[in-house]
């Protein structure tokens, strides 16, 4: 293992990621696959490799990435959150760009609960007058 690591928790919906920076060439592996073969989308893919091109850094960290729950759009979602906590503790610089870019607040939409006497969240069962 590596002398120096940074670590960062990212959420998203119902997903959660514990992402490890480590020195190196820029690798990203997510639960073990490479990056390019855990997510199929090329805009999921740009879209947690964001925060590294921002502040400049994604020749030289590898990103190890553990992520579970809800599915790949949000797990996206909660690795490019992970990786700019992450970065704050590469360099305390990082934050003002991160931060400008929305990269550190927790997206807070969540899937709203079911309420009962409705069939979801918020669709009724169909009202007859008579």
């Amino acid at each position: 293992m590596a002398d120096v690591q940074y670590q960062g928790t990212g959420r998203r919906k119902t997903s959660t990621a514990r992402v490890r920076l480590i020195p190196g060439s820029g690798n990203i592996t997510v639960n073990g696959d490479d990056v390019e073969d855990y997510f199929h989308r090329l805009s999921q893919i740009k879209d947690l490799k964001s925060p590294l091109e921002l502040v400049e850094q994604s020749g030289s960290l590898d990103v190890e990435v553990n992520v579970n729950g809800g599915g790949k759009s949000g797990q996206a979602g909660a690795i490019r959150h992970g990786i700019a906590r992450a970065l704050l503790q590469v360099d305390e610089d990082f934050r003002e760009p991160l931060k400008k870019a929305g990269y550190l607040t927790r997206d807070p939409r969540m899937k709203e609960r079911k309420k009962y006497g409705l069939r979801k969240a918020r669709k009724a069962p169909q009202f007859s007058k008579r």
